[in-house]
């Protein structure tokens, strides 16, 4: 039987809509919406798209949003005033830096530059830290969105057996701790590069979740029957978007399954709403 195809378009208009509906009342308390400042350094393409389709998003639910458009000659320390000057901006509640930035720029710098309660991607380490002791304010969004579609679809994972493949700062790494906190209670594997036979690995998984950017690296015979898997992959394979699982024969093997597009990436956005509504809550309301 075809594996259940997980609609994650769909639960993130249902976030959308209370982040609209908080957003709204939000507005009405403080005189102005809950605003984000993306910031964009470069021409990439790709980019140039994900931060168009923030904005949109942010419209949408009746968020503000402000880009900073930056051009690529832009200097690590020019970036780190623009980054000073929203953390000062009172009208300003979230901020995003859009990633990747040019080779030039060090990442960690910048990252580390945003106001850890302005953090709306949940990548600053006191963020990070708070989240690996169980204190979380603001959760990286793709692995908060993963959790949110695994809880609005009532796939349990108490008990299961988790496996990652993948160990980034920014899906992997965070993903691992939100599902092995208590209330989650998986058990986890983290898998990389020097995993020993990675598909046996993987077909010990209850829930597997691909996160690794390489197009359709997850093959049927690397899937336990009836898993559910997460693709957390976005590529371009002759023009055509693939994610890091190969779908059509996964499907035949998992239970249930997310799309590329159209699964996780919509639930990134959403929760990037969230964490914007919940900064500005914490910075009027608290």
């Amino acid at each position: 039987m075809a594996a259940r195809v997980i609609d994650g378009k769909a639960v993130a208009a249902a976030i959308q809509a209370e982040v609209a509906v908080e957003a709204a009342e939000l507005a009405a308390s403080i005189g102005r919406p809950p605003a984000l400042a993306v910031v964009l350094v470069g021409d990439d393409p790709g980019s140039a798209v994900y931060v168009r389709n923030k904005h949109r998003a942010c419209e949408k639910v009746g968020l503000t949003s402000v880009s900073r458009l930056l051009p690529t000659t832009t200097t690590q320390e020019d970036l780190l005033a623009v980054v000073a000057e929203l953390n000062d901006d009172a009208g300003v509640d979230a901020i995003l830096v859009q990633l990747p930035l040019p080779r030039h720029i060090e990442e960690a710098a910048v990252l580390e530059a945003v106001s850890p309660d302005k953090d709306a991607d949940g990548f600053h380490p006191l963020n990070l830290g708070r989240l690996m002791v169980g204190r979380p304010l603001f959760t990286p969004c793709t692995p908060a969105g993963i959790m949110e579609l695994l809880a609005r679809e009532r796939i349990d994972t108490r008990g299961a057996r988790a496996v990652i493949v993948g160990r980034s700062n920014i899906v992997g790494k965070p993903l691992a701790n939100l599902l092995w906190q208590k209330g989650a209670d998986a058990t986890v594997t983290v898998c990389h590069t020097r995993t020993k036979d990675l598909a046996a690995v993987c077909r010990q998984a209850d829930i597997l979740i691909a996160a690794v950017g390489q197009p359709e690296m997850i093959r049927a015979d690397m899937v336990a029957p009836g898993a559910v898997v997460i693709d957390v992959g976005i590529n371009r394979v002759h023009g055509r978007l693939a994610g890091d699982v190969h779908f059509e024969s996964v499907s035949e093997v998992a239970s249930a399954i997310t799309p590329v597009p159209g699964g996780v990436g919509p639930m990134t956005v959403a929760m990037l709403l969230r964490n914007t509504l919940l900064a500005c809550k914490l910075r009027h309301l608290v």
